[in-house]
């Protein structure tokens, strides 16, 4: 395993899973290393949990290095072209 970081956060937000169901997300963590089923060398992985229900509550990500800073580019766009009154938490 080469992974360079992990980066934690708490977060505040809800991710859909299998079998299209919601749940409530409080952990993300963020890191570069080999992807277990993108086809690509490496990858930013991020994974979106809620630990006090299990591992299946788990939404993860693998995306290139590309994909990944355009999805931060789009995130901060949407957000700056946000109103300031609805960006509360």
């Amino acid at each position: 395993m080469c992974t360079y970081i992990t980066v934690t956060t708490d977060v505040d937000g809800s991710a859909k899973g299998p079998g299209g169901k919601w749940f409530r997300v409080n952990d993300a963590a963020a890191y570069y290393d080999h992807p277990v089923h993108a086809m690509a060398e490496h990858t930013l992985n991020v994974d979106l949990t809620d630990p006090s229900a299990g591992p299946g509550r788990r939404i993860a990500l693998e995306l290139t290095a590309g994909s990944a800073q355009r999805l931060i580019d789009a995130i901060q766009q949407a957000l700056d072209a946000a109103p300031d009154e609805l960006k509360a938490g």
